[in-house]
Formats: structure tokens, C-alpha cells, sequence
């Protein structure tokens, strides 16, 4: 699937209520878990210590952190849309976020995206991005929410 390509306020609005697109997978690997662990400092052994999860996990694996897999919504959301025209993109906030599935390490995750809802506020358009975190091969989401975005055009 190719990018949407949005130069302005006015093409958000034409998608709103539409599903925007679908990332590629990226695999979460042990190796990414643990660099995640150090940059946290979020070393649960759930997450990285490999023999321990093979016996007293309930998923016989480590699994990604749950803000790993959340921590991948801008390289996801990069490869569905490019929005041009800006003067900056701030993230503004995380609404009815909630966890439905651990991804186990060496599983893939990619992102389904639609435009939920668009307003502007004082020249700022604020879109509310309802997302799906998929676990390839799996029927239940990682994760689930509204992302909220402040895009400044030029």
C-alpha cells in the first residue's frame, strides 16, 4: 500500500472517518526487548531474562514491554502517511488506550490506522487517529486507542 500524502488541512479532512492504511510488520526481537529494558530501565525478567519466561512465564517466552509495542507507533504511522507543509508534529495525547495481547519476542507487529475525528484549533489541526497494533498470525490486538496529533502547517 502507498502513502497518503497529506499537504494540507483541507486533505486531512477528506479522510476523516476512513481508514488511513496499514504499516508493514517489524519484528519485536529479543534483541530489541532488551535494548528497550536498558533505555527504560524496565529489566522485569518477563522481558529479558529468556531461560526463566521458557519455565515460569504463562507464554513460555519473554514478551515485549507494553510500551515497547506502544513506542512503535511513529515508525508505523511513518510508513502509512507523510505530511507535508509543517512547521512541527507534536504528540498530544493517548485516549482509551488499552493493552488486549503481550507480543512475545520474535513476533511482528504492524499498525491499521484511521482518521477518527479532525478540528482546528485556532490554525492547528488537531486529528484523533484511531489505532489497531496487530500481532501477525494472531485474531486479538496488541494494543488499541486514539492517538492524538497537533500537525502545524506552514
Amino acid at each position: 500500500m502507498e502513502k497518503v500524502v497529506i499537504d494540507s488541512y483541507e486533505e486531512f479532512e477528506k479522510l476523516v472517518g476512513q481508514q488511513i492504511g496499514v504499516s508493514e510488520y517489524v519484528e519485536l526481537t529479543q534483541e530489541r526487548i532488551n535494548l528497550f529494558a536498558d533505555t527504560t530501565l524496565d529489566h522485569q525478567w518477563i522481558h529479558v531474562d529468556t531461560e526463566r519466561a521458557k519455565v515460569e512465564s504463562p507464554f513460555h517466552s519473554t514478551i515485549a514491554h507494553g510500551y515497547l509495542t506502544l513506542s512503535m507507533l511513529p515508525h508505523l504511522w511513518s510508513q502509512i502517511i507523510e505530511v507535508n507543509n509543517l512547521k512541527m508534529m507534536i504528540n498530544y495525547g493517548m485516549d482509551k488506550m488499552k493493552f488486549g495481547q503481550a507480543v512475545m519476542s520474535g513476533q511482528s507487529i504492524r499498525l491499521v490506522a484511521g482518521l477518527q475525528s479532525l478540528s482546528n484549533l485556532r490554525g492547528v489541526a488537531k486529528v484523533e487517529i484511531k489505532f489497531a497494533i496487530e500481532i501477525q498470525d494472531e485474531k486479538k490486538k496488541a494494543l488499541e486507542g486514539v492517538a492524538i496529533f497537533l500537525y502545524y502547517f506552514n
